[in-house]
């Protein structure tokens, strides 16, 4: 024979239980189903990282331009991932055209110790905006990048303005 007091406390039991799953559910439950801030992939630096160039990956890719934005200087890191040499081709401003060569499994950081940036002439791309350029190397078809224009305001980027 049960006691009515052990029958009582099984309903308290069942409903403080719930109130406590509710309360857990309901003050973490958002988290669960929300995307990591840090599974968001992004550029930590001042310039942009190009996804799918082709064999070629463009890291930190930024233009150090005049004031009145007419040339500017690109500066990147050119990562070959191929044990061949390859060519990348960047088209700029009103169809302008660079080709960099970039060797076997090579890095080639212009604008570092030894590599001269590339010179861009008639960018039309003030400081403080983005320039639209287009990178392709190897067979892939190329992407479309909006790549920031900065000035030599910041110590680092002074040598590099035009």
């Amino acid at each position: 024979m049960k006691s009515r007091h052990a029958a009582s406390i099984a309903p308290r039991f069942i409903a403080a239980a719930a109130v406590g799953a509710a309360v857990i559910l309901g003050t973490s439950g958002c988290a669960m189903m929300s995307m990591q801030a840090t599974t968001i992939p992004y550029s930590p630096a001042d310039g942009v990282n190009v996804p799918d160039s082709g064999p070629i990956n463009v890291r930190n890719a930024l233009v150090v331009a005049d004031e009145k934005g007419t040339d500017g200087n690109l500066i990147a890191a050119l990562i070959n991932t191929t044990d061949e040499s390859q060519t990348l081709r960047i088209e700029y401003g009103d169809g302008e055209t660079a080709t960099i060569r970039v060797g076997a499994g090579e890095t080639l950081t212009l604008g570092a110790e030894g590599e001269d940036p590339v010179l861009l002439e008639d960018i039309d791309s003030l400081p403080g905006t983005t320039t639209p350029m287009y990178f392709q190397s190897g067979d892939e078809e190329g992407v479309l990048q909006q790549v920031p224009v900065l000035d030599g305001s910041l110590d680092y980027l002074a040598p590099f303005v035009p």
